[in-house]
């Protein structure tokens, strides 16, 4: 009986391991014009809380904002690129018209991405019609 439950106990272990490695991880970023690049005059502000699953890459997120010179038109998470640089988006926060704060969301990463994100080279911003590139950024950390 005690070998029946000493195996038991090391197969529901084992079972368990790969979830145990997991790790939730939370990115934060504040949101400003003076992060775009190039930067931007704006009264907009804003944060970001991005989680990641790192077993399964992946990302929910939470974006707070306001003072934008007018509606958003877009928002994504960018990945690929350091502060003071650009990169192609790599999660769309949504779809037309649904860009009120705050937006909430999830998706999945890719392992590039995902490798991008966890050396400080994604970032979030907010477009809007005035300022097409981007009116707010801010650079995601752990």
């Amino acid at each position: 009986m005690r070998k029946t439950a000493l195996a038991f106990g090391l197969v529901a272990a084992a079972a368990l391991w790969p979830s145990a490695q997991a790790a939730v991880v939370t990115y934060k970023a504040n949101l400003t014009g003076a992060a775009e690049v190039p930067p931007v005059q704006s009264a907009g502000k804003g944060t970001a809380a991005v989680n990641v699953d790192t077993a399964t890459k992946g990302v929910s997120w939470r974006v707070e904002y306001s003072g934008l010179s007018g509606p958003a038109a877009a928002a994504h998470i960018h990945c690929g690129a350091p502060a003071g640089g650009n990169a192609g988006v790599a999660v769309p926060l949504g779809t037309a018209p649904n860009w009120n704060s705050p937006l909430q969301g999830n998706g999945t990463l890719t392992d590039a991405q995902m490798q991008q994100l966890q050396s400080g080279q994604c970032y979030v911003n907010l477009h809007t019609e005035a300022h097409k590139g981007g009116e707010i950024r801010g650079q995601l950390a752990p």
